[in-house]
């Protein structure tokens, strides 16, 4: 079980520990009317957490990255919509990543890009990409810095995507800095 596992189960139980408490406080003797309230309590509160991760896999709220880095190694669980998400400081700004072993370059959203200081107005978008929506413009730019925990890589080339993208891609351009890229068992494990 990892650690955000441990953690999502903690914060269930926190939860559930209050909501019985507040039950108990009210109740005042009445055990069964307490056991139909906390049942209750416990449909509504199953019913919502469902709600929210079913919310979450359609892709309506951004995914929680679930990285583990260690010893040269960084490790991600695979998300319900089985795309990989990693959360890198790009100039000292947290950027959220697919890791697209499809897509040849770091790609950029247009509004990663300004988040990262590039203004549309100096983006020259003079090469183009196929995608499965087609061709689109991209403009070539260079990251000072990308940060994967303890790992530090200068001076990355990247391009801003001028069409319509959800999410940045880190892609091949990048990717191919590790010694080793390999999937197994719903975790994508990249090694230095």
């Amino acid at each position: 079980m990892s650690q955000n596992e441990i953690m999502r189960l903690t914060y269930l139980g926190l939860i559930v520990i209050a909501v019985l408490i507040g039950v108990l406080a009210t109740s005042r003797g009445r055990f069964g009317q307490v056991a139909r309230n906390f049942g209750i309590w416990a449909v509504i509160i199953g019913g919502l957490t469902f709600a929210v991760g079913t919310y979450q896999g359609a892709g309506f709220m951004p995914f929680q990255t679930q990285a583990e880095l260690q010893d040269g190694r960084i490790e991600l669980t695979m998300q319900r919509d089985g795309h990989y998400y990693l959360t890198a400081l790009v100039n000292g700004v947290p950027i959220e990543f697919v890791v697209d072993t499809g897509a040849s370059h770091v790609v950029l959203t247009e509004e990663d890009a300004k988040r990262l200081g590039f203004k549309s107005d100096d983006l020259r978008f003079v090469g183009s990409a196929t995608t499965a929506n087609g061709i689109v413009q991209t403009a070539p730019v260079r990251l000072e810095t990308v940060e994967l925990g303890p790992i530090l890589d200068r001076n990355v080339r990247a391009v801003v995507n001028g069409g319509p993208m959800r999410d940045s891609l880190l892609g091949m351009s990048y990717l191919s800095r590790f010694e080793k890229i390999e999937i197994t068992r719903g975790r994508l494990i990249l090694t230095r």
